[in-house]
């Protein structure tokens, strides 16, 4: 039986990451959305039914998974209502803008019964899958250092919310809290960060740019995000007892999300060419005897979805806690205050 789902939002985030998946999914039924667009919901998907007002569309529709892409300073307030409500709920990342609120999500679920959880779709990219099967292969031998890269040609300030000032805005809470997740996912908690998250553009508000080292036991891991970045960008360069491995790009998927691909051609049927990189951008191994192009992992955010779809009817583990997402959020704000602070600042003493 299909889940009755609500989106809470009806720009980029809504469109690009979440309504694709959901189309043409056997899972999931798409029976409201809340926006100040109804006429640009109804033309492109007819038959939806559109509310101007959460507290609406949680009394009115039968929805019983809410996906919140408001703009992050909305995040708590709407989850809190929804949750509230009774209904599961997935929240675009960063999860909150602020630790508290993130501890009352998590607790406040755990109270309703039902299920919270953060979209960290980039644990389902391509060069992090292939990172991690690299890493556990043993070929890299033990990992001593890590360099873990969003970097982009942005130049100038663009007039959208997310370079604006405000609570959770900025790249660092954008795009860091993928990176900071990836680490988590391969890592864990770090002993200690030193971080510097300044803006670098002119007439910039937001930090938009950040170097986060994340200090852990004979391992150094460099979390790095520039908007000055015009040639080919590195993603990851991983470095062990063993060998080394570079990997340049970007996953493909949103890209190809932007294009308008669609992940599933038909119900249960996945498109042959999602999720698949670049040739040119294979990473390579690197050791004493010889170099080995690694081919990269098949993208695949669609396993996000289905992980929801089998946690809500199966009972399955959530995919990306609301705890997960919280330890994001405390230490997005950790590297903030070392950045503010000039120093290194200890992760246990934070998560005391």
């Amino acid at each position: 039986m299909a889940i009755k789902t609500a989106i809470v939002g009806y720009g980029y985030s809504a469109k690009t990451f979440h309504i694709p998946f959901l189309i043409n999914s056997e899972y999931f039924e798409l029976v409201a959305i809340k926006s100040s667009k109804p006429d640009e919901v109804n033309k492109e998907l007819p038959g939806v039914q559109v509310y101007s007002e959460v507290n609406e569309l949680l009394k009115s529709s039968d929805a019983e998974l809410v996906i919140i892409t408001a703009p992050s300073q909305y995040h708590y307030e709407l989850a809190t209502s929804c949750l509230q409500a009774k209904k599961h709920v997935v929240i675009e990342k960063p999860m909150v803008s602020e630790i508290a609120q993130g501890q009352s999500l998590v607790k406040l679920a755990e109270q309703q019964g039902v299920i919270c959880s953060v979209y960290h779709n980039r644990r389902w990219d391509g060069d992090f899958l292939t990172v991690k099967k690299l890493i556990s292969s043993g070929k890299l031998g033990a990992v001593r250092y890590v360099e873990s890269h969003y970097d982009r040609f942005r130049p100038l300030v663009r007039d959208r919310w997310r370079e604006q000032p405000g609570p959770g805005t900025g790249i660092w809470f954008d795009l860091g809290s993928h990176l900071l997740d990836q680490a988590l996912c391969l890592f864990g908690l770090p002993q200690a960060i030193t971080a510097r998250c300044i803006p670098l553009r002119d007439n910039s508000t937001t930090t938009d740019f950040f170097h986060v080292l994340l200090h852990y036991p004979q391992l150094e891991m460099v979390l790095h995000g520039s908007p000055y970045s015009a040639a080919p960008n590195i993603r990851f360069q991983i470095q062990g007892t063993k060998g080394s491995f570079i990997k340049l790009g970007l996953d493909p998927q949103e890209e190809q999300l932007k294009a308008g691909v669609k992940p599933l051609e038909s119900p249960g049927v996945m498109n042959s060419k999602w999720g698949k990189d670049n040739i040119e951008q294979y990473g390579v191994l690197y050791t004493e005897e010889q170099q080995e192009v690694i081919t990269t992992e098949d993208g695949c955010y669609q396993n996000y979805y289905q992980a929801i779809a089998d946690a809500i009817l199966k009972g399955h583990d959530v995919p990306v806690t609301a705890q997960e997402g919280l330890d994001v959020i405390k230490l997005l704000a950790l590297a903030v205050l070392s950045s503010d602070q000039g120093k290194t600042l200890s992760v246990d003493d934070f998560f005391k």
